[in-house]
């Protein structure tokens, strides 16, 4: 089914591209919003993406399986200029008036997993990540793409891909118990000065670093795709 796709697709059948929409929209832009953090611009990517899908369609390998690793191929790179805009833009901006503060509605999908303060300091620390951590780990982790996918996408060995996702999770896991440390410590600090203890862990209460351990791939998802 994947090559007669890939041979519709080179042959500029638009009902083969209306599937490929269908099928994989949803994960293009999921994509793009965990490399730019942004709906907005994840939007841009997502129709950037599907643009050039059908004007270079004739460089897709008439074989090769899925199709979703040169999309999201095609979204990284997408992403890295949007990233790239975006801090122009920013950087436009702190020149400019503070604007007045808006409501902050993120807390509301927090509470999709168990701990929502781990999947908080995941969000927090995401972006301290080095561009090819976090683009890595949103192939192979949140977009599900196997080793051999994944570096088709990044266009780099699968012993690159390996390396980086290690060097990833491991950076990722580091960086929130650090951030899930502070965030205890503070409220230790807090609670003494309002003259109130904190209490300790009872007995089979499950401490927020061990929370993070336990986090699935489903909860991944789950947690950032809203």
């Amino acid at each position: 089914m994947s090559e007669d796709l890939r041979a519709r697709l080179r042959a500029g059948d638009r009902d083969a591209f209306a599937e490929l929409y269908e099928q994989h929209a949803r994960a293009v832009h999921l994509h793009a919003h965990r490399l730019t953090g942004d709906w907005s611009a994840a939007e841009e990517v997502m129709a950037d993406t599907f643009l050039d899908a059908w004007r270079h369609r004739a460089r897709l390998e008439p074989e090769g399986g899925a199709v979703l690793p040169w999309l999201l191929g095609m979204a990284t790179n997408k992403a890295r200029n949007a990233r790239r805009g975006t801090g122009r833009r920013l950087a436009f901006l702190s020149r400019r008036p503070a604007p007045e503060p808006v409501p902050d509605f993120a807390e509301e999908t927090a509470g999709r997993l168990d701990d929502a303060r781990t999947l908080d300091a995941v969000r927090e620390v995401y972006g301290r990540l080095r561009r090819a951590e976090r683009e890595v780990l949103a192939l192979c982790v949140w977009s599900g793409l196997d080793y051999a996918e994944a570096a088709q996408a990044l266009g780099v060995p699968v012993g690159t891909v390996r390396s980086r996702l290690s060097r990833a999770r491991a950076r990722l896991r580091r960086l929130v118990e650090e951030r899930l440390v502070e965030e205890r410590l503070a409220d230790e600090s807090e609670g003494r000065a309002e003259g109130r203890g904190e209490p300790s862990p009872g007995r089979g209460e499950v401490r927020r670093g061990d929370a993070f351990a336990a986090l699935t791939l489903t909860d991944f998802q789950e947690g950032t795709s809203r």
